[in-house]
């Protein structure tokens, strides 16, 4: 089964921009659809984008559009997901996620990192 481990994230100011990573091992990431998630405080795990097994298709919450951005580097075996203009109703901790299928719901999805800490102060 694969697994993934999220980094990048930190304490950053609002308008600042952000990269974060999700290398994946025992398993490859254009065999799964990825996906990122986030959840913050008191709050249920929302999703924010996912990308098909062969990077053609990409999905984002709507209100994720235009500043979260996901791709994919199939030679490292890494997904990313840029985040632009932060604001700080973006603090959260940041999930990457694999899927045998096209989902948006945390539930269709099998395999989970441990998350990334994405603090944006004002």
């Amino acid at each position: 089964q694969v697994q993934l481990v999220e980094s990048g994230g930190g304490l950053v100011q609002a308008g600042d921009s952000l990269r974060l990573s999700c290398a994946a091992s025992g398993g490859t990431v254009s065999t799964y659809v990825m996906g990122w998630f986030r959840q913050a405080p008191g709050k249920e795990r929302e999703f924010v984008a996912a990308m098909s097994r062969n990077g053609g298709t990409i999905y984002y919450a709507d209100s994720m559009k235009g500043r979260f951005t996901i791709s994919k580097d199939n030679a490292k075996n890494t997904v990313y997901l840029q985040v632009n203009s932060l604001k700080p109703e973006d603090t959260a901790v940041y999930y990457c996620a694999a899927s045998r299928r096209v989902a948006t719901t945390t539930t269709m999805y099998d395999y989970w990192g441990q998350g990334t800490q994405v603090t944006v102060s004002s």
